[in-house]
């Protein structure tokens, strides 16, 4: 076993990790979200850094496992940065945050290409506007990438949005349709069906390069959404979520509008990993205006909650059991 304090680098590779590190920094020093003055990033032992504005703080972080929630064989290293950044910032979104600052932890094999999979969480951050300010590095035998996630929702008078504040009556809608991730999954595990003829390329980026729906969320919440959730687990299971927390009812009437280009009706129903957002409204017509305005996609209606506590419908009939649950 490899002391943690020896100079000796542990078999299978010779690669320095202050070097390493070194690299890292700079990478992560480009681009992306600027540090205000008198921050501090990369390089101390604690980043030390001021949110965008005044408001609440807003903290996640999740895990990406290889041969859980991903498969080197079939994504890239930047595949892979990319989705941890993203899969963590979605929760931001999910409370209408705005994102600000991010920690990257990995924990990788002898030889895994980290400085890609940096890159791919550089881009990422780079698309939501955050700043990686620090984090950690690990030789493991299984690759784990962890990703914590700061945000903050303004003092703007509309709360934080939470899976709890659903009310009877509220319309229920999904930002975009579902079930693309688990279609490319199994579209990259059969690549001799082809991707093209069937909405395949679309699913395949779904799988690799999801996002998370920030500017949804922030707008949401500035009009009127009571709750939300995002769609990691499946949207059958994501939305029991939010109406358990809520404590109301569910009739759900999902529709081929709610189900991705080249996706089955069950690979939306309970693929999972598609990061949109499942949005409860009592004014459904001003979050359309409100999207509509924004150049967004309008949202897909999917049901409506109840005063029936517990009691979850699909289309008029008992709700299927579906979504992702991790064993321990």
């Amino acid at each position: 076993m490899h002391r943690p304090n020896s100079d000796d680098p542990p078999s299978g590779t010779d690669e320095d990790e202050f070097v390493l590190l070194a690299r890292l920094a700079e990478r992560f020093g480009r681009g992306g979200r600027s540090l205000a003055p008198g921050d501090l990033g990369i390089g101390d032992d604690a980043a030390a850094v001021s949110l965008p504005h005044p408001g609440r703080v807003v903290l996640a972080t999740d895990l990406v496992v290889a041969g859980v929630h991903v498969d080197p064989a079939v994504s890239t290293p930047e595949d892979i940065g990319w989705k941890a950044l993203m899969v963590t910032v979605s929760d931001l979104a999910a409370m209408g945050a705005v994102a600000s600052h991010a920690l990257l932890s990995v924990a990788a094999p002898p030889g895994f290409a980290v400085d890609r999979l940096a890159d791919g969480v550089a881009d990422a951050a780079d698309a939501c506007g955050c700043a990686v300010v620090g984090g950690d590095l690990s030789g493991s035998a299984v690759l784990v990438v962890s990703v914590a996630a700061v945000g903050s929702v303004p003092d703007d008078g509309h709360p934080l949005l939470t899976r709890g504040g659903a009310r009877p009556g509220d319309a229920l809608v999904v930002t975009g349709p579902v079930g693309g991730s688990a279609a490319g999954l199994r579209l990259l595990g059969a690549p001799d069906e082809g991707w093209t003829d069937r909405g395949g390329e679309a699913a395949v980026a779904a799988h690799r390069r999801p996002r998370a729906r920030l500017v949804e969320g922030e707008l949401a919440r500035r009009s009127g959404a009571t709750a939300a959730i995002d769609v990691s687990d499946g949207l059958l299971v994501d939305a029991v979520h939010l109406a358990e927390a809520s404590g109301v009812g569910l009739e759900l009437t999902v529709g081929t509008g709610a189900v991705a280009a080249g996706a089955t009706r069950d690979e939306a129903l309970g693929g999972g990993e598609d990061y949109e957002l499942v949005l409860a409204t009592p004014d459904p017509v001003r979050l359309v205006a409100a999207f509509a305005a924004a150049g967004l996609r309008a949202p897909i209606p999917i049901g409506t909650c109840t005063g029936s506590a517990r009691q979850f419908t699909l289309d008029g009939g008992e709700l299927p059991r579906g979504g992702w649950r991790h064993r321990f």
